[in-house]
């Protein structure tokens, strides 16, 4: 390997770092610097690595304007049992960057040409200044300025990290005037911020099922929030359990999904006062975030991680929470499991969208159609009418793998009167009757957790459902 536009080797660390990562802070698709292999391209590695990442990330602090946090990643790498350094910088958004004791001059500012690092013209420089972006949330003053963060405090806290009575300037959570910026608003504990989850019956938008808003709060607390409804709720897992495996597939892949997720809050342009938004159809997921990303060159840098963090205050919390691992590797993990073609890029938006798993739905079809035994279920009772710990445990994982543990309870527990399929429905807080068929009843049916009232006639207007012995054992167990 050797050393181009993107890639710098130095052997060790010199007084030469902080004019590197500026050129490549000033350079469309921000760099890499590796400390620990020379020019050529020959290992040698590094001692003391700690305290190595500790001196990068205190000269890249103090030496560059404007802020660079949140904008490089330090990260040790071995190779060939040797330790190496590896700065990852992205492009800026707030250009030019320069030598804070050179100011905004020729002798401070630099831009990556080629495989060198060279001085900016004064032209260059007054360009690039002129262009500067005016919407960035860290200058856009905050409507409020009574904000809290007490929620914010906890979450450092619960990362083993505090945040002191400096915390809101450390964080760049304030404007040249010295007040709350936009950053600091979104990250509050009250804001007017909210995230949509919508979810739809079919793949168009006609039948809504449920719309819900997570927000007027810590942007954290409510990504958090959206994460365990998709995570926890949305992305059921069918399990299939046969004699040789257990089979296993959810609706969409779990890591493309958080990293989506995450990736459309805290990119989200929220100059624009839009927020992310979150809709459930029956055959995809949909993802839409305020921004755009141009054809061409800058898309291609979106897919290969190289774009530049549009809030890189978010961007900068986000990692000292560990919700992210480091700049750029979001998107590599998402094309792991799907194409570029999941995304979508408008005027004003761009749309990920994450088809649900075929083999998924084929599994949940085969589980939910299959006999006795592939239910798990083979004689069901015993002569003396008592459920065997096999054939309940069979039971409970099975009915768990298409209805949550939570739900089934709540089921079990409301049902142990006969009730009617209207009752149970209002009880879950369901409107569709498909959605609750097919997703809930059914396969507490199959499972035979629940029972219907009138076995023969399953239409009957008179129909009541109740939970079954097998269910009140489940019930029991889970008490316990």
């Amino acid at each position: 390997m050797t050393e181009n536009n993107r890639i710098e080797y130095k052997r060790e660390l010199n007084d030469r770092l902080e004019k590197e990562v500026i050129a490549f802070l000033n350079y469309h698709d921000g760099g890499i610097i590796y400390i620990g292999i020379d020019k050529h391209g020959s290992l040698y590695g590094v001692t003391e690595c700690d305290a190595l990442q500790l001196a990068i990330k205190d000269r890249l602090k103090n030496n560059i304007q404007p802020s660079c946090l949140g904008l490089f990643d330090v990260i040790h790498e071995t190779r060939d049992g040797k330790d190496i350094i590896k700065i990852i910088v992205a492009s800026g958004t707030e250009k030019p960057y320069y030598l804070r004791r050179f100011g905004m001059s020729e002798k401070g500012c630099f831009i990556r040409i080629g495989s060198a690092s060279e001085p900016m013209s004064l032209r260059m420089i007054e360009e690039l200044f002129a262009r500067r972006t005016r919407n960035s949330i860290a200058r856009i003053r905050s409507l409020r300025q009574d904000l809290t963060f007490e929620q914010l405090k906890i979450y450092y806290q619960e990362a083993g990290l505090t945040l002191g009575d400096k915390f809101a300037a450390n964080l760049e959570l304030i404007t040249e005037d010295g007040g709350y910026n936009y950053a600091g608003y979104l990250l509050a504990d009250q804001n007017g911020n909210s995230v949509q989850v919508a979810k739809y019956a079919g793949t168009d938008r006609v039948d809504l099922l449920e719309s819900k808003d997570y927000g007027f709060c810590c942007l954290v607390k409510s990504c958090k929030q959206i994460l365990d409804r998709l995570e926890g709720v949305e992305n059921r897992v069918i399990n299939k359990i046969t004699s040789r495996e257990r089979i296993s597939r959810s609706l969409w892949d779990k890591v493309a999904l958080r990293e989506a997720v995450i990736n459309a809050i805290i990119h989200n342009d929220y100059s624009t006062e839009l927020v992310p938004k979150f809709e459930i159809f029956a055959d995809r997921l949909e993802i839409t975030s305020a921004g755009t990303v141009h054809p061409g060159t800058e898309q291609d840098d979106f897919f290969a991680g190289y774009s530049m963090p549009r809030n890189k205050t978010l961007m900068r919390v986000f990692k000292d929470l560990a919700m992210v691992e480091y700049l750029g590797s979001g998107m590599p993990r998402i094309l792991k499991a799907y194409p570029r073609e999941a995304y979508t890029f408008s005027t004003h938006f761009i749309r990920t969208t994450f088809p649900v798993s075929l083999e998924a739905l084929a599994l949940e079809e085969e589980v939910l159609n299959g006999d006795a035994k592939t239910l798990g279920v083979e004689s069901g009772v015993e002569s003396g009418g008592r459920v065997t710990a096999q054939v309940t445990a069979q039971v409970t994982a099975q009915v768990t793998a298409q209805v949550t543990a939570q739900v089934t309870a709540q089921v079990g527990s409301y049902c142990a009167e006969p009730r009617r399929a209207s009752e149970i429905m209002s009880e879950l807080g369901l409107k569709h009757w498909k959605t609750f068929q097919n997703n809930y009843l059914n396969p507490l049916l199959d499972a035979g957790f629940l029972a219907r009232t009138i076995p023969d006639k399953p239409q009957s207007r008179l129909q009541r459902y109740k939970t079954t012995e097998q269910g009140q054992t489940f019930l029991k167990q889970n008490r316990q």
